[in-house]
Order: structure tokens, then sequence, then C-alpha cells
């Protein structure tokens, strides 16, 4: 593990990297819905604040911490602030140049990722580096403490060929998915997940047990993401640039995911007996995913009641033929039509039984 930095608050790259997170949050926070704002906003100040994660953060100050940085916002939409360089030794880097910075941060022992991930939205991040990996092709940077950050933080994410895992991210989220369910405890993957760390017994050792080995979870999901990508093809990331709208873009990533877990996640957590570590991926398996695939919820729920993993293993063969071939027939309407495809793709979207496996 790498040695601690030592940042001086007033660094000169911790104020542009934070000038950057404020822009792309001025810019892209408040198209959320007003529910999931409030809610990202308070982790947000619990995170700024350093709290620890059974604090609940104080109503009162929170509200006057929200007006001040939408007032914040507020000033960098009518100063047309754009993104700058970002000052590194004696040059000044692109704020998307993660190799060319990183090369230049790795001998103090940090990690900076920056990309466009959900809806556009560009994202930007500077931690302390824990360590580097290569896998394959792929070079996997495992972030720890992170000095500034934007309000989405992704727990990974693949930028370019390289894997950016970050721990404190994931830690975090964790945190929020348990309160969430202690809100109404039901049993089911979650449940399982819990049981299988220890959640009962002592709730902040069973999250730093499932934050680093979930971290590998994550790291496989985007290892897959890298290998679907080679199927798809540079088509693909230019198809999902160019969607205006929500809907599109919603199916084409589900598609993608999909396949993603069925090339990699699910067969290595099946062949290492992973038994926790599948719970815990079909407790975050939902939304239009999990839509997509009924076959897949009921090859877990066999495998979980019986620990057979033979319909398991047959959904993700027939996963990864089904999703690659809806990928392939996204892109070619992309093919075929170019811009205009977005509507035919969110038609799709809207017979998703017709799509589903």
């Amino acid at each position: 593990m790498n040695p601690e930095p030592q940042l001086r608050p007033d660094d000169p790259l911790l104020a542009a990297v934070q000038r950057n997170c404020h822009i792309t949050d001025a810019r892209h926070a408040r198209g959320m819905t007003l529910c999931n704002y409030l809610l990202e906003m308070r982790e947000f100040y619990r995170w700024e604040r350093d709290l620890p994660l059974a604090e609940p953060p104080p109503r009162a100050e929170v509200g006057r911490w929200l007006a001040a940085r939408e007032a914040l916002w507020n000033d960098l939409d009518d100063s047309g602030a754009d993104y700058g360089p970002l000052p590194v030794g004696a040059e000044l880097y692109d704020p998307f140049a993660t190799d060319a910075i990183n090369r230049a941060l790795f001998a103090q022992g940090m990690v900076y990722g920056a990309g466009i991930g959900r809806f556009h939205k560009p994202h930007f991040f500077l931690g302390r580096l824990l360590r580097r990996e290569r896998r394959g092709e792929v070079d996997v940077l495992v972030a720890g403490r992170e000095y500034v950050r934007d309000l989405n933080a992704a727990p990974a994410a693949l930028q370019r060929g390289t894997v950016y895992l970050r721990q404190e991210a994931l830690r975090r989220w964790l945190w929020e998915k348990v309160e969430g369910w202690n809100l109404r405890p039901h049993a089911g993957a979650v449940k399982a997940t819990l049981a299988s760390y220890g959640y009962a017994s002592d709730p902040r050792q069973a999250i730093e047990r499932m934050t680093e080995a979930e971290s590998e979870t994550l790291i496989l999901h985007e290892l897959g993401e890298h290998a679907a990508g080679l199927a798809l093809g540079a088509d693909w990331e230019e198809m999902l640039n160019g969607f205006s709208g929500r809907r599109a873009e919603i199916l084409a990533r589900a598609l993608r995911d999909n396949l993603a877990d069925c090339l990699s996640t699910l067969p290595v957590l099946l062949e290492r007996d992973a038994r926790a570590s599948l719970h815990f991926w079909f407790a975050n398996f939902d939304g239009m995913r999990q839509t997509l695939s009924p076959r897949l919820t009921a090859a877990y729920a066999e495998w979980s009641d019986s620990g057979d993993s033979a319909q398991l293993r047959a959904a993700l063969a027939a996963g990864r033929e089904h999703w690659q071939v809806l990928a392939a027939r996204l892109l070619e309407e992309y093919r075929r039509h170019g811009g205009g495809a977005e509507s035919r793709i969110e038609a799709l979207a809207e017979q998703l039984d017709a799509l589903a496996l």
C-alpha cells in the first residue's frame, strides 16, 4: 500500500479538481428527481463533513449547506465557467487526460479519475492510490480515501481500458443500501448477503469485510464491460454518446451490463463458489436489467434454495448469446439510421417482454 500523500488544503491541484467537480454538479446535479437529489445531497454533505457513516447529518446544517452549494452552482452557471486544466508539478493537463495525469501522480501515492458517465455527466475524483494491478489487457487502479469528488461517486468505472475501483465510495454506497433495507427488512438476496458477512453481530466490521470482498465483484463486472466493449466495437460508445434522452440509454446500458455479467462476473463467481458475492450481486440486480432477465432471477432462487447451480449456469450460457444479439440489433439500428435510431431504440424499450430472457 502506498503511503498517505501529504496535501495542503490550499494545494492548487485540489482546488482545480474541486472547481471542475462544482462545474459538473452545477450543470447536471439538479436534473435528478427531487427525492434522489435530496438523498444524494444528504450523503454528499456527510462525506464532505467526514461524518461517521452511522451519524445522521444535522438537518438544519444540511439545509444551510444546500442553500450555499446551490448558490455557488448558480454563480458558476451564470458565469459560463468551463472545465479547467489541472496543475501537476510544473505541467498543466487537460482534465480528461487521465493517463498522463496519473503517470505524474502515482509517485505521489495518488490516483485521479475523470470520465463521462450516465446521461453525459462528467465525473472527477482525486484520491489515495492503494494499489495497481494488471488483469489481462486491463489496468486496475484501486483508490482509498478520496480528497475531492463530485456529487455522484460511482464505486467502479471503466475508462479507456482502465478500471477505477473506489473503495471509499463503495463503503458509503454499501452503508446507504443497508440503511435503506433496514427500514423495510425482508427475505431475499440482501438478507442473505448480510448474513454471509455477519452483519447482525457487528455491522461496522461486516461493511468493512463487504467493501474488501465485493471490490473484486465490481472489478469482475468492469472486466466484463471491457470484454463486451471489444465484442460490440467502437460504434457502441459513439451510439451512447449520441443519445439525447434517457430511455434509449437506459436500455443500451442494461443490455451491456447483462452481457458483461454473463461474460465475466457471474461465471467467475460460480467457478470460485463465492456464495456471499453471488448473493451480493443479486441483491443489486434491479431496474431494467432485472426486468429483462426473469430466467436469471428464477435460476438464482433455485440456486439459493437448493445449492444446485445448473439452472444458473444454463441461464448465463443463454444470456451470453441473447444479450449480444440484442446489442447487435441496437447497433444495426444506429448504423442504418444514425441519430434517427434513438426513437427506434426507445420504441424497443417499450416492449421489454419481447426482449426479455
